[in-house]
């Protein structure tokens, strides 16, 4: 093995731990203010390890050094050791659901003697990001080849289904965040423009379903579903497929079909106007199964899959909200959507957050001054919602330095991921820029009140040594492999 000469220090990247120990420390002070109450007489025996913020200061300490050890390994011991390391936790995660206590529902934790507990789903990051990116750095590997896209799909929605298992749905949901991996490895960007249309049909649907249009006994939300499946099948022939003559005549059909049966409605017969939105979609179907007869467009099919499949899900959506999801679920939904208003029940979180964070001002009320944290109208407001108490002490001023911080700490781990010699770092390192930014984009949108309440911690601010110690491992693991990228195995 040929490596580069230089000292393992001199080739670590510095900057993003920098960045790092400022996420670290901002975070244990917001910890600190969220915690300390007016009543406490000490302030130095708040910080003993019988509190909070002497635990998250101790598990601070515990990921440094953790970090400098993993600084110590190879390169090539991460690429050899990932399939056992996702094996382990993978089992692990498992037994958790069998061994773990109930907590708020939930079947994660496990107890380590009288005052600590891990939560192994926080490590599942660490080993599945591992595996994908040993397993997509395989000679020979392909996205286009089913095999490998089969593949790298199961390596980590294996660990989400475990995960919801464990009845830890928001924790589950940080894995849709390696289609971002994905797509930047060659996949099609079908699947995301599938996904983004899955959650656009979901919203308009169930947020208009039950608003009519004022002359006609039609469901808003219906036929805007219909009509956002004509626009997105259109534009996939024009955009995907590059067939410009099917897309003019499936566009000029599809307009002239659509606005001529409103016309008709609202002035000479009144009409259900869905039945032609079905129509046309029939039609679109039918016309492109023609050109694939006829002038051999085959990326035809995959539009004509895409649009049963969209029609498929949008009559499946009000099944999966009133039959699938349970009742706390569906009253956040409603909630978030502007269907259900309960400010003493689903809503009081967000809404005694917003107080908070609207509170603080431009400047805020200073280090430890915050009202509404110190008298905890704020329900998990040093874990989940943690952004509120650095609102309300810090301000609008401390809150855009917050996310400034940890958006150049994201720009800066894809600016790595892209510097890497090979497919393993590169992957490495954008699945560990999407799982942050999956965490801070959440996080901070359901404090905000913009993003449905999941229950997903902010990285390093969120009170959790399992949480704190994860993400330190995913980073550090990374910074070695970034260090040995001119080194040739």
């Amino acid at each position: 093995m040929e490596r580069e000469r230089g000292n393992i220090l001199s080739r670590i990247d510095w900057f993003t731990i920098v960045l790092y120990l400022s996420l670290g420390i901002m975070g244990w002070l917001a910890i600190c203010g969220a915690s300390y109450s007016y009543i406490e007489s000490d302030f130095l025996e708040f910080l003993s390890l019988s509190e909070r913020t002497g635990k998250q200061a101790m598990w601070m300490g515990v990921s440094l050094f953790t970090g400098i050890i993993l600084l110590c390994f190879d390169k090539r011991i991460y690429k050899d050791w990932s399939f056992i390391i996702y094996i382990f936790f993978t089992l692990l995660c498992i037994v958790t659901i069998f061994v773990a206590r109930d907590i708020k529902g939930s079947r994660s934790w496990i107890s380590i003697g009288s005052s600590f507990s891990l939560q192994p789903a926080e490590f599942m990051k660490f080993a599945t990001t591992l595996a994908l990116a040993s397993f997509m750095s395989r000679h020979g590997f392909s996205l286009e080849k089913k095999g490998d896209l089969l593949g790298s799909l199961m390596l980590f929605i294996l660990p989400m289904l475990v995960i919801v298992g464990q009845r830890e749905t928001g924790s589950a949901l940080v894995y849709l965040s390696f289609f971002i991996v994905l797509y930047r490895e060659g996949m099609t960007g079908l699947v995301l423009l599938t996904a983004v249309s899955a959650i656009v049909y979901f919203i308009v649907g169930i947020r208009f379903g039950d608003v009519h249009f004022d002359s006609l006994e039609v469901s808003v939300g219906h036929y805007a579903v219909l009509v956002l499946i004509q626009t997105f099948s259109i534009a996939m022939v024009k955009f995907w497929c590059k067939h410009d003559r099917s897309a003019l005549v499936l566009f000029i059909v599809n307009t002239v079909g659509t606005l001529g049966s409103y016309w008709i409605a609202i002035y000479l017969i009144s009409f259900n106007i869905i039945i032609v939105q079905y129509l046309l979609l029939a039609f679109n179907a039918i016309y492109l199964l023609l050109r694939v007869r006829l002038e051999k467009e085959k990326d035809n099919l995959w539009v004509v899959l895409f649009i049963a499949g969209s029609l498929a899900f949008y009559a499946s959506c009000d099944y999966v909200m009133h039959n699938v999801l349970k009742e706390h679920q569906r009253t956040r939904i409603e909630v978030l959507l502007g269907l259900k208003e309960e400010l003493s029940g689903a809503g009081y979180n967000v809404h005694q957050s917003k107080i908070a964070i609207g509170s603080g001002g431009a400047t805020g009320k200073g280090f430890l001054n915050g009202t509404q944290t110190k008298l905890k109208y704020v329900p998990e407001q040093d874990t989940d919602f943690i952004f509120c108490t650095i609102g309300e002490e810090q301000g609008f001023a401390g809150s855009v330095t917050v996310i400034l911080v940890f958006a150049m700490f994201v720009l800066r781990l894809m600016y790595l991921a892209e510097r890497q010699n090979d497919r393993f770092g590169r992957v490495y390192g954008y699945s560990l820029a999407a799982i942050f930014f999956f965490h801070f984009t959440i996080n901070i949108g359901m404090v905000l009140g913009i993003m449905p309440v999941i229950g997903i911690p902010l990285p390093f601010f969120s009170y959790g040594g399992s949480s704190f110690l994860g993400f330190s491992i995913l980073l550090f693991s990374f910074l070695r492999v970034d260090a040995d990228r001119n080194v040739r195995l």
